[in-house]
């Protein structure tokens, strides 16, 4: 566990807590570590979660497949980012979507009620965490409505432009990197994939975009 306290130094849920103050934490939150190979299940439609996870390694997909075999990428969890928050109430349900190992992936589970429950001693730190825990929750919100935003446009053309955009300005280039493959990449805007590869090689003949692989230029 100690390879990663630095990664989960640099994480939203441990904003602002020390490499040392996060060791000390690992036992109290009853930290487990595992690894999952590429396309292992972390977790299956339909379980209960009871812990929250940070990845520290990998990539991690949010995908739901429906009854005739049709899927979408819900989400992609990158390194530092959590998942389970959503579905930590008591009343929040099962799991919506299966969560699935793109490449190699290393994620640390965490027991909810030991991050909710703040230890006899108060300490600073694990205060701290609560509140970060929310305001991760509230950002996840966001990103739930930005996407919300690309889906509500009517055409494969402008998804991909309100997307590509978007990523432009989260990475600050016009240059950057997706974290989707072209299928991937069709199935989280749920739009069909060679449509979808059409309107990018017409969007490149135009001038607007020039990509290789999951690498783009806006122009």
């Amino acid at each position: 566990m100690k390879k990663y306290i630095g990664t989960l130094k640099r994480t939203q849920l441990f904003s602002g807590v020390s490499e040392d103050e996060i060791s000390a934490m690992l036992n109290c939150l009853q930290a487990k570590m595992l690894t999952f190979q590429k396309g292992e299940y972390v977790f299956k439609q339909g379980e209960h979660i009871d812990k929250i996870t940070v990845l520290v390694e990998g990539k991690l997909l949010v995908q739901r497949d429906d009854y005739w075999g049709n899927r979408s990428i819900v989400n992609v969890i990158r390194v530092g980012e959590m998942f389970g928050e959503a579905y930590i109430a008591p009343e929040s349900g099962v799991l919506l979507n299966d969560v699935i190992a793109e490449e190699e992936s290393t994620i640390f589970f965490f027991d909810v009620q030991r991050i909710l429950t703040v230890c006899p001693s108060a300490c600073r730190f694990h205060s701290m965490v609560i509140q970060n825990l929310f305001f991760a929750i509230s950002e996840k919100n966001r990103k739930l409505v930005q996407k919300i935003g690309y889906m509500s446009n009517r055409t494969t053309r402008t998804k991909l432009l309100s997307y590509l955009s978007e990523e432009a300005k989260r990475q600050t280039s016009n240059h950057f990197t997706i974290p989707f493959n072209r299928q991937q990449l069709a199935d989280f805007l749920c739009v069909d994939r060679s449509a979808m590869s059409n309107e990018l090689c017409k969007m490149r003949d135009e001038g607007l975009i020039q990509f290789d692989k999951n690498e783009f230029t806006l122009m």
